[in-house]
């Protein structure tokens, strides 16, 4: 279901699954976290009767059909998934109940039950030879090889669907149209086409649970949380519907095979698998289990013989991948970037987060230490002394102070210098981003220093001080908690406080800005025919089809996202909304209102007449409390 979803629907596992879970809710299909392929015999009968009736009785198979699983610790103890009930309702008599994305998945299983008992497809293998002369009266032969369907069988209901990402179509697996010979062709387009070897093909969502299922690892139940953990952590990101593998997923990988081959072997967690199947059925104990796991057993290491030398682990060379020409590629706390030299020559450069690894040579590497990436000396700023220097930063171009490094410190346990602990009252180095118009390359210190000077404080007015800052959305003026917005970027240097006296003195006009043009437009949506677009508002980047909106989840980015993908996001969106009654609203702090309804105490103090009780102040908190005995 999960790979079906997302080749047919371009849906994710865990998109599929939440969808499948209020199905299965409501009542509509059969128990979702399973592999097994059972149906009952009730289940079979309605199959049957419903092929029967919609596309005859030749399309039925003589007895049913039965199938057995091929996969490694299968869970088959509920039947297979299918539409519920002895009589199964058809996705069109469903419609007025379920939502869009319920009835494409539901239509999906109802699909896939009716298909499994119906008979085969007949196909006819053929080579056509088309004979043409060309414009110089030569004659030449263009040859197709494909297959013809002769009964369509089972691909009535649930034709078959090339997976994205997946090989070269074999020649026989191409359809062709019924032909006889002497039709004459009418050519529209004349193409030459060379034969090129292709890597393979990265994973998508539906083929990576393929490939988990055929290892033996995980379960229909864990395959969408395994799926969600590697792109919330960062390992992989999404371009369109493939999974990229990211700089942090080869350093993972790389300490995990050097410290922990054992644990991430494929081996190693099938078996496991099948080891706590037998704990959970009683055939093993889990004591005895646990102690070979952590002590080792049979001249195999256990945990904690691999745990015991994680202070030899170099966390250095564990981010760090040589490229040549002395350039390295590190994995740092705040992402990837390039290392050139040691010392002080060294020079770093940013890799772009859109960026894949198997985009990065070495030219492009010397292309992006060539640009100017920061670290550039500007000079020393006058009132503290600290020098200033330019950098380019995750969010932009940016100055900032140089601190002195602190003074070093005795380690009481080993008795070496080191660095002191962080603590939270430290002095932190002032930072500036710089303005629209200004670039890294040719800022100078008294730009820099005009940058520091932010906030201005003009002068007070009303009781309150005004002061100009650059913020988020560009220059504006605040006086407590009024603010208004500059008209540019100048203003920030060159406001006088009578000129931000005026504009307070205007009335605020709260009003929408013009709307920003989209970003992309991604195509039409087949189900609504509506656009799905790309916009870019107060909080990011985002994909809209008019009625809902979804953020682009990390790693989505402008330049590799189709349709397939937004429509997913939106999906996503709605499935979550589902779930949470509506789209989110800003709730509102409750306020008590003067006369507040009377508390349980109160009314049975009225009704039995007792006195009220006298307030007494809580010990040392300058609090009151209430207490009365009834």
């Amino acid at each position: 279901m999960q790979q079906d979803a997302g080749s047919r629907l371009g849906w994710g596992a865990q998109l599929t699954m939440r969808v499948a879970q209020r199905l299965y809710e409501n009542g509509y299909i059969t128990y979702m976290r399973t592999d097994s392929v059972t149906l009952s015999q009730a289940a079979i009968s309605s199959a049957r009767a419903q092929a029967a009736s919609l596309y005859g009785k030749e399309y039925i198979p003589s007895s049913p059909r039965l199938y057995e699983g091929k996969t490694k610790n299968a869970q088959e103890a509920h039947e297979a998934i299918r539409p519920a009930g002895d009589v199964f309702k058809t996705p069109g008599e469903l419609a007025p109940e379920l939502s869009r994305d319920e009835f494409a998945l539901y239509d999906l299983i109802w699909k896939r039950t009716i298909a499994s008992q119906m008979a085969d497809a007949k196909k006819m293998q053929m080579r056509i030879d088309f004979e043409a002369v060309t414009k110089k009266k030569e004659s030449a032969i263009f040859r197709a090889n494909g297959s013809v369907i002769t009964f369509p069988g089972f691909l009535a209901a649930y034709e078959d669907v090339q997976e994205e990402g997946a090989a070269d179509i074999d020649d026989e697996a191409k359809r062709l149209p019924p032909m006889s010979v002497g039709d004459v062709i009418g050519v529209n387009q004349y193409t030459c086409e060379g034969h090129e070897t292709k890597p393979p093909a990265r994973y998508t969502e539906p083929t990576l649970v393929k490939k988990l299922e055929e290892l033996g690892i995980g379960r229909p139940s864990t395959f969408a949380s395994i799926i969600s953990t590697i792109q919330d952590r960062g390992y992989v990101a999404k371009r369109g519907r493939a999974l990229v593998p990211t700089f942090l997923a080869f350093s993972v990988t790389g300490l995990l095979e050097q410290h922990f081959s054992k644990l991430v072997d494929y081996e190693f967690t099938a078996s496991m698998e099948e080891d706590l199947d037998k704990i959970a059925n009683g055939e093993a104990d889990r004591v005895e289990w646990l102690t070979r796991f952590f002590y080792g057993h049979d001249d195999i290491p256990g945990l904690e013989a691999l745990a015991s030398d994680l202070g030899a682990i170099d966390a250095q060379q564990i981010n760090t991948m040589k490229m040549g020409q002395d350039i390295e590629i590190r994995v740092g706390r705040f992402g990837a970037y390039i290392q050139q030299g040691e010392g002080d020559n060294r020079k770093f450069a940013n890799i772009p987060e859109n960026m894949a690894p198997d985009e990065l040579t070495l030219a492009v590497a010397i292309e992006l230490l060539a640009k100017p990436s920061g670290e550039r000396e500007l000079g020393v700023e006058p009132e503290t002394g600290y020098p200033l220097v330019a950098k380019s930063g995750r969010f932009g171009p940016y100055v900032a102070q140089v601190l002195p490094e602190p003074e070093l410190v005795v380690d009481k346990k080993t008795g070496e210098l080191k660095k002191p602990r962080k603590k939270k009252d430290d002095l932190k180095p002032k930072t500036a981003s710089l303005l629209s118009t200004m670039s890294l390359d040719t800022i100078t210190l008294d730009d820099a220093l005009k940058l520091m000077s932010l906030p201005r404080t003009l002068g007070e007015y009303e009781g309150e001080t005004i002061t100009v800052q650059n913020g988020r959305y560009g220059p504006y003026l605040t006086k407590g908690a009024d603010s208004r917005t500059l008209t540019s970027e100048d203003q920030l240097f060159t406001i006088t406080l009578d000129e931000a006296i005026a504009i307070y003195k205007e009335p605020k006009v709260r009003r929408r800005g013009v709307a920003k043009p989209p970003v992309k437009d991604l195509g039409i949506d087949p189900a609504s025919q509506k656009p799905v677009l790309v916009k870019d508002g107060r909080f990011g980047l985002y994909v809209t089809d008019g009625e809902t909106n979804a953020t682009l989840r990390r790693g989505d980015t402008v330049e590799f996202l189709t349709l397939e993908r937004g429509m997913e996001l939106l999906a996503g969106r709605r499935a979550w909304e589902a779930e949470n009654g509506g789209a989110t609203r800003v709730k509102k702090k409750a306020t008590r209102s003067k006369k507040s309804a009377p508390s349980l105490t109160a009314k049975v103090v009225k009704a039995t007449g007792a006195p009220k009780a006298k307030k007494k102040a809580a010990s040392g908190r300058g609090k009151a409390t209430s207490s009365a005995t009834l």
